[in-house]
């Protein structure tokens, strides 16, 4: 019975992430196939070629993201959208959405925001159990002259969507800065604890630096951004 068991966790672990990864695929296909229905009906690739071509949809949508941003690259395009931005921006509700939404893009996707910039532990929810977390943000302003310390943005994901979680303000000194980078990090969540990422431990000497370092002065706060 055992031995049966064994195999099953075996063909498992074979074909269920392939098989996840596929339903993934069919989905964002089917999703992207959708977009077509807002396109006149005489301009569906289904009525002009006859015959239904799976995955068309996101092929379109690729190209049109893609051509948009060789428009936009430019100086005139940069002007199109600044002026469509700026009409946006006199829309109070459309406004807040908008906004919200460009500046969670842009700091996801461009490398100027700089979304998830380390992997760090904080004691979390209470002292002595850690959690793993991201450090998003630095110098709060504001945050740090009411509270008068050294303040830093992380954000706590949950497990096994990272994509949802909270953001928690914690003082420098709690946050201990890790190896590995922010893809293991992920991994970790994802997995629930299971894919934890290879590490090679330092020397002694490396050790007592890195636990100095974990008290963390000003100059050292530079060090997380």
């Amino acid at each position: 019975m055992s031995r049966l068991r064994k195999y099953l966790i075996a063909g498992l672990l074979v074909w269920l992430p392939l098989g996840v990864t596929v339903l993934v695929l069919k989905l964002l296909v089917d999703v992207m196939d959708r977009t077509l229905l807002l396109l006149p009906a005489a301009w569906r690739p289904d009525i002009v070629l006859g015959f239904h071509i799976p995955g068309i949809g996101l092929v379109l949508s690729l190209a049109v993201v893609g051509i948009t941003g060789v428009v936009v690259a430019n100086l005139l395009g940069r002007r199109m959208v600044a002026f469509w931005e700026s009409f946006l921006a006199r829309i109070p509700l459309v406004r807040s959405i908008y906004l919200g939404v460009k500046q969670v893009v842009e700091t996801v996707f461009t490398s100027e925001g700089k979304s998830f910039r380390k992997v760090v532990l904080i004691e979390y929810p209470r002292r002595g159990t850690w959690c793993l977390a991201f450090l998003t943000g630095t110098g709060l302003g504001e945050v740090q002259a009411r509270t008068g310390q050294d303040i830093v943005a992380v954000f706590v994901p949950t497990t096994p969507n990272p994509t949802s979680g909270f953001v928690l303000l914690v003082p420098v000194e709690d946050v201990r800065e890790l190896d590995m980078n922010v893809d293991d990090g992920l991994k970790l969540i994802i997995s629930m604890g299971v894919a934890v990422p290879q590490w090679t431990e330092q020397k002694e000497g490396e050790h007592q630096d890195a636990d100095n370092n974990d008290a963390r002065s000003p100059e050292t706060l530079n060090q997380l951004t």
